[in-house]
């Protein structure tokens, strides 16, 4: 069985970058079929590959296999000339948190470094949820889609919201400098995001941008606005190409 999931744009178009996608607590591949079909149809190479293992007893090693996991998948997207530049890491919850902290690590090998990273839903240091599994769907999404989703995937880990992140790989994520551009994406529904604390990573970081989506839950790129979080991520991701500058500037607007 593998441990990851491709997603390949139309055929005949020029591949665009490579994105990796890692989910967080509970999740599976599987919960992230539509945004990288999304995604891919932009003609971009999306891999997903499993959650993060992080070990609370052992922080540094676990970061250590994260990150040649993270290797592993950029090489194993490669097309026959070659890794398809940008490559971007876009992680939800602990995924998100896992990129963070890796990429503030001093010895990162230079071979998978990304040229831009997309961190959703991370958690605040105190979040918790608790109670039965309606419960914890309300808390992630309200999409009816997504929580069929969820519902109907055996393999997604019911209850996984009240584990709780390791303190010193979330430390580690909210204090990362991370030099590549970022984009930060939560929902102003999430019940487990710590807002200050987002806004302060993203006035700390040289270039990021934090994007608050109306109404979304926990799993903001999997919510009801799933259309306007892919679109809003392909807008950052062409903005790559032209040093972060949007193609399309709005002068007027009288909404």
């Amino acid at each position: 069985m593998t441990d990851h999931t491709d997603h390949h744009g139309p055929e005949g178009l020029r591949t665009r970058g490579t994105i990796i996608v890692v989910p967080g607590r509970g999740e599976t591949r599987a919960t992230y079929t539509r945004l990288g079909r999304r995604l891919a149809v932009d003609a971009y190479r999306v891999r997903v590959t499993d959650a993060p293992d992080v070990d609370a007893d052992d922080v540094p090693g676990s970061l250590i296999r994260f990150g040649a996991e993270i290797a592993d998948a950029v090489e194993g997207a490669a097309a026959d000339d070659g890794v398809v530049r940008p490559v971007v890491l876009l992680g939800a919850d602990t995924g998100a948190v896992a990129i963070a902290a890796l990429l503030g690590r001093a010895q990162n090998p230079a071979a998978w470094q990304p040229d831009a990273v997309v961190l959703a839903g991370l958690p605040g240091r105190t979040a918790t949820v608790s109670g039965p599994w309606d419960h914890e769907l309300d808390v992630r999404t309200s999409c009816p889609v997504h929580r069929v989703t969820l519902a109907d995937d055996p393999q997604v880990r019911r209850g996984s919201l009240d584990d709780a992140v390791p303190d010193a790989v979330l430390a580690a994520a909210y204090e990362s400098d991370i030099l590549v551009p970022t984009l930060l994406l939560t929902g102003d529904a999430d019940p487990l995001a710590d807002r200050d604390a987002l806004a302060r990573v993203a006035k700390s970081l040289a270039r990021a941008r934090l994007s608050v989506v109306r109404d979304a839950h926990h799993d903001v790129l999997n919510d009801l606005q799933h259309r306007s979080v892919a679109a809003e991520i392909i807008t950052f991701l062409e903005a790559l190409r032209t040093d972060l500058v949007p193609a399309i500037a709005v002068e007027t607007s009288t909404w």
